[in-house]
């Protein structure tokens, strides 16, 4: 595996300014997302550290700064809840395992070349899950903004929130609205040398030194990291194994979808496997080491582009500047309250909703507005997974059943009704007029899939008057073997009627299939053509002479 795809030094300073800056916009929402998981606030730096440092070297998105996200915490907060409720002694390691598995399915992703087919999600699709994850973020962080206790779950906030309404901690409150005010109206000429994230947290940890009574982050771990060997539970291996699955999903679309804004912004093209490699080889040292899992970061990736950054060394900069950062600076992390991080958060759930769609989904076509809303309320209610199967699954049934309706609109049934015949030569046109409907064209256009299948057999089975039938196969690029099967069919069915069937101008690929098939050899030789005029001629002679050989 080649290092470090597009390294070169010939930008040193671009990129040592570029991750000096993503590393300070990436120091706030590390301790946030390490709180908000579960898994404490180190959690989030060794995330950042390991996740940006291997998907720079090994990734192929020179520009992308990667780390944990919104998306990827919020499963993770989910998937560690979970398995320290199941076993509370060896739940966190096996959380941590989950982490590694991701990576490695993220490995096998970019190994087998799925890159390019990953962000081929539909748009409603992606939109809703975003809107979705934004809307848990913001939920989710409503207890510690009020200076309640945090819960686990969306249910579980809105069971609670009349109780943390009627017990906001006034003190708490106040920092997180001074928080949210800081992120949301930061002048621009303040937050192009200053990231507001950081500006909230600093002021707001400062503030709190004069406030008793506000809970804070408490002690960190400082210093190199332990090693959390994988730690499997046999009865809990389904579970991890989907958990993983989703994990290294989310963590690929987040990431591709992040290399597309890199690419639209430097101009280069990025190399999707690689960066599926690159990102699964990062969680999977993240997660030997007690960090969050992570993928390619939007914010990040914007502010180190605009800072200068294009090599892969901005990733590796801004990676080396956290851990220098963990190695001395837990006793300042441990006073910044949770109220402040939860503002900050916030923000970055508000962000990640969809704006853009939602403005303009009541004029979307109904199905659409449909699936967006279930895609986002099955992620908010039910769990990512499911709202992503839903979703596809809704969406690829739309869109067959549109391709459906498409291929059959472009069949064309043509006997001897002379407004049919506007494609035909004067010939061709002859022969169906003087046939008198004894001769069927069934011409069919571009490539026939499955879907319509059982609808090119139904329009055939309608019509019985005819004596020959032509398949025009002169337009049709490819079939498939559902489709072929439908023909055989309807071969099978003329034969029954006594009823001749001529194939005409089969290409080659639709050749192959249906001799695979053995559809073909239903056929006799010499009622293949290789042209309508030719089958045409044919059936005119065949029903003048009906006992002859043609």
């Amino acid at each position: 595996m080649q290092w470090a795809h597009g390294l070169h030094f010939n930008n040193l300073k671009g990129d040592l300014f570029g991750g000096i800056t993503a590393a300070i916009v990436a120091l706030p929402l590390a301790l946030a997302f390490g709180v908000s998981s579960g898994a404490g606030p180190v959690a989030g730096m060794y995330g950042a550290i390991f996740v940006g440092l291997f998907a720079a070297l090994f990734g192929g998105t020179p520009s992308q700064v990667s780390g944990p996200t919104g998306p990827m915490t919020v499963v993770m907060a989910g998937i560690f809840t979970h398995f320290v409720a199941l076993d509370p002694v060896s739940g966190p390691a096996m959380a941590f395992t989950v982490v590694m598995l991701g990576g490695a399915f993220q490995i096998l992703f970019g190994v087998f070349r799925l890159g390019q087919f990953i962000t081929l999600m539909p748009f409603p699709v992606i939109s809703g899950f975003m809107t979705g994850i934004g809307t848990i973020i913001i939920l989710l962080q409503l207890a510690p903004l009020l200076g309640a206790a945090s819960v686990p779950t969306v249910l579980a906030v809105i069971e609670h929130l009349p109780d943390m309404i009627q017990s906001t901690n006034p003190k708490a409150l106040m920092l997180g609205v001074i928080t949210l005010v800081i992120v949301f109206f930061c002048p621009k000429s303040v937050a192009r040398y200053f990231p507001p994230a950081l500006l909230a947290m600093l002021l707001g940890t400062f503030l709190s030194f004069t406030l008793a009574g506000v809970d804070v982050i408490g002690e960190i771990p400082s210093g190199f990291p332990s090693v959390h060997w994988p730690e499997f539970d046999i009865g809990l291996m389904k579970e991890m194994v989907i958990s993983s699955l989703m994990l290294a999903t989310l963590g690929s679309i987040d990431s591709l979808l992040t290399s597309i804004v890199a690419d639209n912004m430097t101009k280069k093209q990025h190399k999707s496997d690689r960066e599926l490699i690159g990102q699964g080889i990062g969680n999977m040292v993240a997660g030997f080491f007690g960090g969050l899992p992570g993928a390619g970061a939007t914010m990040r990736t914007v502010v180190n582009i605009r800072a200068g950054g294009q090599t892969p060394i901005s990733g590796m900069v801004h990676a080396i500047i956290l851990l220098i950062i963990v190695l001395g600076a837990g006793s300042f992390a441990a006073h910044i309250p949770l109220a402040v991080l939860a503002g900050i958060l916030m923000k970055v759930g508000i962000d990640i909703i969809d704006w853009r769609f939602l403005k303009r989904v009541h004029n979307a076509p109904l199905f659409v507005m449909f699936l967006m809303v279930s895609v986002w309320l099955l992620t908010v209610f039910v769990d990512l997974i499911t709202a992503v199967a839903v979703g596809v699954f809704l969406a690829n049934i739309y869109t067959v059943r549109r391709l459906t309706e498409t291929q059959l609109d472009s069949v064309r049934i043509v006997q001897d009704d002379k407004k049919d015949h506007y494609f035909l030569s004067e010939h061709e046109s002859e022969i169906l007029m003087s046939a008198a409907g004894r001769i069927l064209l069934y011409q069919l256009n571009g490539p026939l899939s499955y879907a319509a299948a059982k609808g090119i057999s139904n329009k055939l089975m309608a019509c019985t008057s005819h004596e020959t039938l032509l398949l025009d196969f002169s337009n049709v690029p490819h079939i498939d073997v559902s489709t072929a099967m439908a023909l055989e069919e309807v071969i099978i069915d003329s034969h029954l009627a006594a009823q001749n069937v001529m194939i005409v101008g089969a290409k080659p690929e639709v050749e192959r299939i249906l001799q695979r098939m053995r559809v073909a050899t239903l056929i006799p030789d010499n009622y293949h053509f290789p042209d309508r005029t030719a089958a045409l001629d044919a059936a005119a002679k065949l029903l003048s002479t009906p006992d002859s050989e043609l």
